[in-house]
């Protein structure tokens, strides 16, 4: 039996993910919760998870909680990383009962309550969108419109590499990669039969919106990803338990199990954050 106090609510918020990818939640739960103190940390000394199997994702979750739990007392941990979430979010829950765990997953039901074409597509790692948990989620709107799935090998990478190694050559190959991905998936468009709405079901690839939208051109098409909604159920979930910080300034601190590097340029180009913030986990 786990016999640790119950969290506090002047404790810290735990985010993580494989990479730099939560970082997009993480900026939609600081604007969302400004009071708040956020911890965040980068498994990326054992990434990726998307394409090394299931039973790696789980070890890594379990690792990152107790870590995080043991060293930093977090009062809730948002999983900002959709393989994590898929593989692992439902045994973290079973065995931390007492603390709030808010996962992400692709928004494959907003998507298709927006859709004017009935046509959707969703692009993951093959880690996320080629799992049970993926496939219940579609099933379970059967009915509802056409979901056009891809696994994007690569592209998360492709999006570090952009960060740690700016330029044309960086940006070249990232956008080669949607372009490659999203013709593998048919016509884009308002148009009959055509995909008028995209799920990022990565965290990574809200920093490729750019890219896709220069590959989509001026075809029409709303990108969806889940940062906002994450970011208001992580207060609802807090304030239902109690655990909404009462006098706090807020606050960041960073940290990665790998090369501090692409962390800290993230940070800094995304967060704001002052240069080299990042510690070591």
């Amino acid at each position: 039996m786990d016999r640790r106090p119950p969290p506090s609510a002047e404790a810290p918020i735990g985010v993580f993910d494989s990479g730099i990818g939560g970082l997009s939640v993480l900026r939609a739960l600081r604007a969302e919760l400004p009071g708040e103190r956020f911890v965040y940390l980068a498994d990326s000394g054992f990434a990726p998870y998307g394409e090394r199997g299931e039973a790696h994702a789980i070890a890594r979750a379990h690792a990152v909680i107790e870590s995080l739990r043991s060293r930093r007392a977090i009062k809730a941990l948002v999983v900002a990383c959709n393989t994590a979430t898929t593989a692992a979010i439902h045994l973290l829950r079973a065995e931390h009962p007492e603390l709030p765990l808010i996962g992400v997953e692709p928004a494959v039901k907003p998507a298709l309550a927006q859709t004017r074409t009935g046509r959707v597509g969703v692009i993951g790692t093959r880690g996320t969108v080629g799992s049970a948990k993926f496939a219940a989620l579609v099933a379970s709107l059967a009915g509802q419109g056409e979901v056009v799935v891809q696994a994007c090998d690569g592209l998360a990478k492709a999006i570090e590499d952009e960060l740690l190694e700016p330029g044309s050559h960086s940006q070249a190959a990232t956008e080669a990669l949607c372009r490659e991905y999203l013709a593998a998936m048919g016509g884009f468009g308002p148009g009959s039969g055509q995909i008028d709405t995209l799920v990022l079901g990565c965290t990574h690839y809200v920093f490729a919106q750019a890219p896709l939208l220069r590959v989509l051109g001026g075809a029409a098409v709303q990108l969806l990803e889940n940062g906002e909604p994450v970011a208001r159920h992580t207060r609802h979930l807090l304030a239902q338990r109690g655990l909404l910080a009462t006098a706090g300034a807020g606050g960041i601190e960073m940290e990665s199990t790998g090369d501090p590097r692409l962390l800290d340029a993230g940070a800094e180009r995304w967060l704001g954050l002052p240069a080299r913030c990042v510690a070591t986990a």
